[in-house]
């Protein structure tokens, strides 16, 4: 049983997020869960650079695989930001009981998304597949694949959301190492399952739900050790209606963002198997060094989350601008550097992907065009992220929307009618771009309104 002084430390992790100095709490919540995302990033892209030595449709059958393992994460990170911000917010406000209850009805969540991905999984995968490509080898690898991730996604949920309830009061080390037990554990398990074993594309299934699974136990055990604001009670996980309402109010644009991202790719996939499955696999592998450049800046937006919900909650909007601000700065550097690398060592890159000599031909320019996108899509994200803090989802949504499917989507179309695959790639630069200008417009009118409503701060 936890004495006097492990509960003070506790609480001391969560009252950090309204007292720590903004720059030195910025480290403390965001590092962690970036170095984690990072990991993260680094596990999936290893996922295709094995597959990719098994053949090119292997590659694509993963690549194509994506928009459906989209919805399962939008699901999980969806709900994880809105009970994210409900905890902390709670917290914030000294509402403990009330955190608990959000954080029990997660559990519940997680678990009915679980259920639903286990039939979905069985019956629609191949189905899936069919309907992208009717080339057979690309169909069976793709349904190998998915069915096994699918069917055993209980791992991809409830890891997604224990880690969320770390970072949501103040614990975001834990759930950092968290994460990475289980994408260190997926790397040392591919090349075993895929090669040693010779399970191809099932092995690396198999791989990814075990460090799923991992993560999970570790989140939950480390719940129970450091959370006294998550205590786990059957009776607790039935949900409130009240509780629901938040949580979705404020995780749906969450959920429609990497939703988005799933219908986006499927109907990109399309386009891009108009030209060539070739196509297809390198916008793939964009996808994945994307991630590389996004996913610190996801981890960041996670770690900030809590800062932006708790000091809302407790009227700190002083530390919630200055955290904006930063967040801006260290995102911008983040992504301008990695789209340095990718603008100087394409081939290389290319290359950890098993890249033919035609993938290298139309990839090179490819890269580099689209990683001249990363830095305006990193501050549109950021800014997005600080409007579900601020109870302004619905901007977060409306943006998610035009970045990830309207404007990217429609110019990816009317770019291919040239009959030519290199203007393709100009999309994801132009939907970018113009999504900025969108959030930078909708940012400045939300924060003069908080601003305006700010009439009852506490100073620092």
């Amino acid at each position: 049983m936890a004495g006097p002084q492990t509960d003070n430390r506790k609480q001391a992790a969560q009252e950090k997020l309204g007292t720590m100095p903004i720059g030195r709490l910025l480290v403390t919540m965001s590092v962690p869960m970036m170095i984690s995302m990072f990991i993260q990033a680094l596990y999936n892209a290893v996922d295709s650079m094995f597959v990719a030595r098994l053949s090119e449709d292997a590659l694509t059958a993963v690549s194509l695989a994506m928009p459906m393992q989209n919805v399962m994460i939008a699901l999980a990170v969806g709900t994880g930001v809105g009970v994210n911000a409900l905890v902390s917010r709670s917290l914030g406000e000294g509402n403990r009981r009330r955190a608990e209850k959000a954080a029990n009805v997660q559990v519940f969540l997680d678990l009915v998304y679980a259920v639903i991905c286990v039939v979905v999984g069985l019956v629609f995968s191949r189905r899936f597949f069919e309907s992208q490509t009717e080339v057979g080898t690309i169909v069976d690898y793709g349904s190998q694949y998915l069915s096994i991730v699918m069917v055993f996604s209980i791992g991809l949920f409830e890891a997604q959301g224990l880690e969320k309830l770390l970072i949501a009061t103040g614990n975001a080390t834990p759930s950092m190492i968290s994460q990475a037990l289980g994408a260190i554990l997926n790397i040392i398990l591919d090349p075993i399952f895929i090669f040693v074993l010779g399970l191809g594309v099932r092995g690396a299934a198999i791989a990814t739900v075990i460090g799923q699974v991992a993560a999970a136990i570790c989140a939950l055990l480390f719940n129970l050790k450091r959370n006294t604001a998550t205590r786990f009670r059957i009776n607790q996980m039935l949900p409130d209606l009240k509780i629901l309402k938040f949580i979705y109010a404020v995780g749906f644009p969450s959920m429609i963002t990497v939703g988005l991202t799933a219908i986006s790719g499927y109907l990109l996939n399309g386009i891009y198997l108009s030209f060539s499955t070739t196509a297809a696999a390198l916008y793939g592998v964009w996808l994945k060094l994307q991630s590389f450049g996004f996913m610190p800046v996801f981890g960041m937006n996670n770690g900030t989350l809590a800062i932006y919900s708790y000091n809302y909650g407790a009227r700190k909007l002083d530390r919630l601008f200055k955290t904006l601000r930063l967040s801006l700065i260290v995102g911008a550097l983040i992504t301008l550097a990695i789209t340095v690398l990718y603008e100087v060592i394409p081939v290389p890159l290319l290359r950890l992907f098993n890249a033919s000599d035609h993938m290298l031909e139309i990839g090179v320019p490819a890269l580099r065009l689209c990683s001249l996108s990363m830095v305006f899509g990193a501050l549109t994200v950021i800014m997005t992220s600080s409007f579900q803090a601020l109870g302004r989802a619905r901007f977060a949504l409306i943006i998610s929307i035009l970045r990830q499917v309207v404007i990217q989507v429609a110019a990816a179309w009317v770019l291919s009618r040239f009959g030519k695959l290199g203007p393709v790639w100009f999309s994801p630069l132009i939907a970018e771009a113009l999504t900025l200008c969108i959030a930078a417009f909708v940012c400045a009118k939300v924060l003069k309104k908080v601003r305006a409503e700010g009439g009852s701060l506490r100073q620092e």
